[in-house]
């Protein structure tokens, strides 16, 4: 009997012996473990679309032969990457250069600056989307299941007290479960964690990239401008 009371504990056994504060805590972790992976996921298929496009059109603009085929093609084909947003806000500014207003009123070149400079701002705010989400999941899953465990471990005891069961072998059963707690926690916060680094690395990456063709595009422009 002993044997089997033991073989019959585990994680269906803790989910039907907790109470509606374990099960909040076990709702949570779920939510913060979904939210992770779908923004890991989403993430992850969105960036190498978006560096497959950014490669093609680097490589396409680099190989035209003068700004006025770099705006037509853009004006056939929409910006759809970081790289042609900075090519399309800069051929805006290029175009209102002739315009009497404050916002050339420095020059060409302080304009521009500052056109490229707020676009690569813009795409790195775009780019820090769902972090703080990663972030949070990966810095709180694990207290959140500590909670759970404390709480289940103080369930566990009190209900063997009210049982007079004190033996090690009635009480090392639910606080084993209880630590189930702990180790759904960690499930959740080691991806988490794994993928804002992962998201961190890669827009540092890409986002130099961004500023270099930007520093690239900017004298191309001005030099433009001169002739």
């Amino acid at each position: 009997m002993e044997n089997t009371t033991i073989e019959g504990l585990g994680f269906a056994h803790f989910l039907g012996q907790t109470d509606s504060m374990g099960k909040i805590v076990l709702g949570i972790l779920l939510v913060l473990s979904v939210a992770s992976w779908y923004l890991i996921l989403t993430r992850a298929l969105a960036n190498t679309l978006a560096q497959r496009r950014a490669d093609a059109f680097v490589k396409q603009f680099w190989q035209t032969p003068t700004l006025e085929k770099a705006a037509e093609a853009l004006r056939q084909r929409p910006a759809d990457n970081a790289f042609a947003e900075l090519v399309q806000k800069s051929l805006d500014a290029f175009g209102h250069s002739h315009h009497d207003s404050l916002a050339v009123a420095g020059g060409m070149g302080e304009y521009l600056t500052r056109t490229l400079g707020n676009q690569i701002d813009q795409e790195a705010a775009r780019a820090e989307y769902g972090l703080t989400v990663l972030a949070s999941a990966g810095s709180a899953a694990p207290y959140v299941g500590l909670f759970g465990t404390v709480w289940g471990i103080y369930h566990a005891l009190v209900q063997i007290g009210l049982s007079g069961q004190g033996t090690l072998d009635k009480v090392a059963g639910p606080v084993g479960e209880a630590l189930i707690m702990t180790a759904l926690g960690l499930a959740v916060a080691v991806p988490a964690v794994l993928g804002y680094n992962w998201l961190v690395r890669r827009n540092k990456a890409v986002m130099d990239e961004v500023q270099a063709f930007g520093g690239d595009l900017h004298a191309v422009m001005l030099a433009t401008k001169q002739r």
